[in-house]
């Protein structure tokens, strides 16, 4: 993998807890040297986007299976079984707690969608180069000027983006709400999903093996222990729960087939069970809110909300119906481990925001954030960044992110080694793109160098919050979804006790 240009520094602004990954800038570039794992081919990889592994994450996720044991299902199907899961492994949409909602004052009936939408292609900022600067007027006589951080991913920086009253109105009203666990604790539910696996030992190693050399190596299996019960696993608990089962007698922390052949799987399972975990171990270590920011809404919601309108250029339905405002805090030791903010999108799925209201049958649905909107909301004392671990690297393979037991995904242990950090400076917006165009125009497929994550608070308190545009990469659909919404707001004039968009999401927003 080629070295890229010294560049500067970026924050998780996400909600996937089964994602990976995620230099470092103050306003200042920081040389930083870039991802380079040794031995790559440039071939397709089997990344975290293929489309069986994928499938096996969106029935599976909210099961909480055991980190090493989630891999079962990854294998049953991957292999041999295309017609799909069982209704026993349909997946669980969990709600998020809707936005408040203020009492609506008396509105015009909603115009259907604007002929842009339904003909011009979306437009994307050009990144041009590092470094580059271009000027926009974001408030009526004022320029802002937006920086480039990285092309892969397109990602950008704008000092200045929220007053300081205005970053403080934002906590104040998040607290007014009320912030709730980003990620709870691991449960015990997956226990009958757990009775249901039949793979035999073959087929689950011929999965793990990713280099296909008779072996399994800890990178190797912590490529695949996202799902699990939550907790983020480590080469050192790898090595643990070697021990505690048996696994490795050796102690060299590699199992062959044969020493494979001769484990009781349900032992993983079991010792997984016996493990107490904090809230430090678990992917992220947050509280979040979400704050509407529709028609009605306080007018420093709905002019940010114009600003971001005219920074992304996109058509107003589509920002105007796309997620309310998600305000995060991050106390002294939070975190959240890399991830993407969106799913890739395959036959077998829906995205969220789209699949009520069109009345998809897809079994799986996944979050469609076209462009992802971060707002640092105060400056933080000790740490917090945003790292993109391999932003503009030339390829990307997901095995070279854990080399000698540093895992760049690790952002409590390893976040200095990615290639990209931003360090959080209040009022500073970065966004980025985390799907690629199809080359007509529209959404294409996802970018994986926007991974992403939040780097461990050291000292003091993080505040941020998150803007998503929606967009589904199924364009009839995506118009299709503003028609109706249109012809809802209509038909719901008279008796509307909360807001169309308000209603979409409130029940169908699904934590990854």
């Amino acid at each position: 993998m080629a070295a890229a240009a010294p560049r500067p520094e970026v924050e998780e602004a996400a909600e996937p807890p089964w994602t990976l990954l995620s230099r470092q800038t103050d306003g200042e570039v920081t040389a930083k040297a870039p991802l380079a794992p040794p031995g790559l081919a440039g071939g397709k990889h089997r990344g975290i986007c293929s489309r069986s592994y994928f499938l096996v994450l969106m029935v599976f996720v909210h099961l909480y299976l055991g980190n090493v044991l989630a891999l079962l299902f990854f294998v049953h199907y991957s292999n041999g079984d295309s017609s799909g899961p069982g209704p026993a492994a349909g997946q669980e949409v969990s709600p998020d707690p809707g936005p408040a909602a203020p009492a609506p004052a008396p509105r015009a009936p909603a115009a259907p969608p604007t002929p842009a939408l339904f003909g011009a292609p979306l437009t994307r900022l050009e990144g041009i180069k590092v470094g580059y600067k271009q000027k926009v007027e974001l408030i009526p006589n004022k320029i802002h000027d937006v920086k480039t951080l990285s092309l892969k991913p397109l990602l950008f920086e704008i000092p200045n983006f929220l007053s300081e009253e205005e970053c403080k109105l934002i906590i104040h009203l998040a607290q007014l709400k009320g912030l709730q666990k980003s990620q709870t604790l691991p449960t015990d539910d997956y226990e009958e999903a757990m009775e249901m696996i039949d793979v035999s030992p073959m087929d689950i190693f011929n999965l793990l093996d990713h280099n296909q050399d008779g072996q399994l190596q800890l990178k190797e299996v912590l490529t695949h222990t996202r799902l699990g019960n939550g907790k983020w696993m480590t080469p050192e608990n790898i090595r643990e729960m070697y021990s505690a089962v048996k696994a490795d007698p050796d102690g060299d922390g590699v199992l062959s087939l044969e020493e494979f052949k001769q484990l009781n799987l349900r032992d993983f399972h079991k010792y997984m069970g016996s493990q107490k975990v904090k809230v430090s171990d678990l992917v992220r270590n947050s509280q979040h809110t979400w704050l509407y920011q529709g028609e009605g809404a306080h007018q420093v919601m709905r002019s940010i909300r114009q600003r971001v309108l005219r920074l992304t250029r996109l058509p107003r339905e589509i920002v105007e119906h796309s997620e309310p405002m998600q305000v995060v805090r991050y106390d002294q030791g939070g975190h959240y481990h890399a991830h993407m903010d969106s799913g890739p999108v395959f036959p077998e799925t829906a995205c969220s925001h789209t699949k009520l209201i069109t009345n998809e049958s897809s079994a799986f649905e996944t979050s469609c954030r076209y462009v992802t909107v971060l707002f640092y909301l105060n400056n933080v004392t000790g740490g917090g960044e945003t790292t993109f671990p391999v932003a503009d690297n030339r390829t990307y393979d997901e095995l070279s992110l854990i080399q000698n037991d540093i895992d760049l995904r690790d952002t409590r242990k390893h976040c200095d080694k990615g290639n990209l950090r931003v360090k959080p400076q209040q009022g500073t917006a970065v966004f980025w793109y985390n799907y690629l165009s199809d080359g007509q125009g529209w959404v294409g497929e996802l970018d994986e160098y926007s991974l992403h994550g939040g780097c461990l608070v050291t000292q003091g308190t993080k505040w941020i919050a998150n803007n998503w545009i929606n967009v589904d990469p199924s364009k009839s659909r995506q118009i299709h979804f503003h028609q109706e919404m249109a012809r809802y707001a209509q038909e719901e004039l008279e008796a509307q006790t909360e807001w169309t968009v308000d209603k979409s999401y409130k029940n169908v927003h699904v934590e990854l």
